[in-house]
């Protein structure tokens, strides 16, 4: 099915992390709100903007990500979900030329804006310049001139003057000055070892940071003008991907969402909903028993070592995941479901609290990350992929956990690293550290669900 995509939108980029895009970004749809219905998305795989996207906009927010997925449905994202809205507010990824890797824009807000035809504006710390700003952004327009540089919002300005003094450089090579936002302390998102602070965890902070920061963008940003480059995005045709194959039944699938396992892709539960999936949350924390009548459980990540003394006290639902796992049951689990899977967690202060353990071995707290994007293929059948079928995800984890047999995946080097084994399988039971987005490979959310309609037809012959 051909549709257009014709909804104004734009791009809010930044020379690197760190420069304000996210405030920006969460500022600007804390402020249309007010009047317009407004649609947020994340480029790339992070999960935490998102949360404070969906609280500014009361609309789900959702990752647009241009490695992970093919384009065709990195616009059927941005075509299902602008639905109903009248701007589309996209916050990028890093730098806005950073991405896959330096030699191409694969991944990057460059490669996401160019594909959606959204003009960017460039968000720029100037906190510590001046006449400098200018250079700073004629460079970033000039690096790709086929990219819509439409303006720029200069961040953490000093004063008066300073506001006046870089606005009289960028706007001397060409770029229009959107706005000057003063520095302020009442803005800052606390962070942690994984990001920023999830904003469910802080709900009353979070709406005061966004009426703080709506009142402040009222006052320094020119509201008109961003509305004037957003109406300059192109109209863009796309043809819909066709519909997914549905099970004959509807299956229940069980996920994991509360305080410790926060991280999934929109999209994913989407996809299972489209192949013929219902979604039913329930909480490892709180909850004694699973949802009835489920077929499959997913358990996506989070912070399980910052909850694991409560996870290990709740036994009645550790108890359930072994008897729903002994019956072979699908159970998925990605980075903080994989922990949880495991035999016990070490959180940072070196306490060891018991786990499922449905995975042999323990997980640990380490001092380094692990992250970045993974091309990785099947070693062997599992829920999701066939043997030698290949997706591609991501990764980001604190944590170490070894498993010596029963390996998933065949992890794709990046250049000047070995090819490595990575996660657990063994029946209906798929953990991986690598958060996969199921918009990659049309066989994954059907393969979950197929599976677990099998599981669930052989409950009923086994029952009757």
């Amino acid at each position: 099915m051909q549709t257009k995509i014709d909804i104004p939108r734009l791009v809010i980029a930044a020379p690197s992390s760190g420069s304000g895009k996210s405030t920006v970004a969460m500022g600007l749809m804390a402020t249309l709100i007010e009047n317009y219905a407004v649609q947020p998305f994340k480029i790339g795989p992070d999960y935490i903007d998102p949360g404070y996207h969906t609280a500014a906009t009361g609309r789900i927010s959702r990752n647009l990500d241009s490695w992970m997925v093919p384009a065709e449905q990195v616009l059927a994202t941005f075509s299902r979900a602008s639905r109903g809205a009248e701007i589309a507010i996209i916050e990028g990824v890093m730098g806005l030329y950073d991405g896959f890797e330096a030699k191409t824009e694969e991944g990057s807000s460059a490669q996401v804006a160019k594909l959606l035809k959204a003009p960017v504006i460039l968000v720029m710390d100037v906190g510590k310049m001046a006449r400098s700003a200018g250079a700073l952004a004629l460079g970033y327009r000039a690096f790709d001139p086929t990219l819509n540089l439409a303006g720029v919002i200069c961040n953490r300005v000093g004063s008066p003057t300073h506001a006046r003094w870089v606005t009289e450089s960028v706007n001397s090579v060409g770029i229009p000055v959107l706005g000057c936002i003063p520095k302020s302390e009442q803005i800052k998102i606390p962070e942690r070892h994984l990001g920023l602070h999830m904003a469910h965890e802080r709900q009353v902070e979070v709406q005061n940071l966004l009426d703080v920061t709506a009142a402040l963008f009222q006052e320094h940003i020119d509201l008109d003008r961003i509305w004037e480059v957003a109406r300059t995005a192109g109209t863009i045709e796309i043809n819909l991907p066709a519909p997914q194959a549905k099970t004959d039944t509807i299956v229940r699938i069980a996920v994991a969402r509360d305080e410790a396992f926060c991280f999934y892709y929109e999209d994913n539960l989407d996809l299972l909903r489209a192949a013929g999936a219902e979604i039913v949350f329930f909480s490892p924390l709180k909850d004694a028993a699973l949802p009835e009548d489920v077929s499959g459980i997913y358990l996506g990540g989070g912070y399980p070592e910052l909850c694991a003394e409560k996870l290990a006290t709740n036994t009645a639902i550790k108890a359930a995941l072994v008897r729903a796992n002994a019956t072979r049951m699908p159970i998925y689990a990605e980075c903080g479901g994989l922990m949880y899977l495991t035999e016990s967690i070490t959180d940072s202060d070196g306490l060891q609290h018991p786990m499922v353990g449905l995975l042999p071995g323990h997980s640990a707290m380490a001092n380094r990350p692990t992250m970045g994007y993974r091309q990785v293929t099947a070693e062997q059948d599992t829920l999701l992929l066939r043997a030698r079928q290949s997706t591609r995800g991501h990764e980001f984890h604190y944590s170490n956990w070894v498993t010596a047999d029963h390996f998933a995946y065949c992890i794709a080097p990046r250049v000047g690293r070995e090819s490595r084994l990575e996660g657990y399988t063994e029946g209906n039971l798929l953990a991986s550290y690598v958060h996969l987005h199921f918009g990659a490979n049309p066989h994954l959310a059907v393969n979950f669900v197929q599976a677990s309609s099998h599981w669930q037809k052989d409950q009923t012959l086994k029952s009757g």
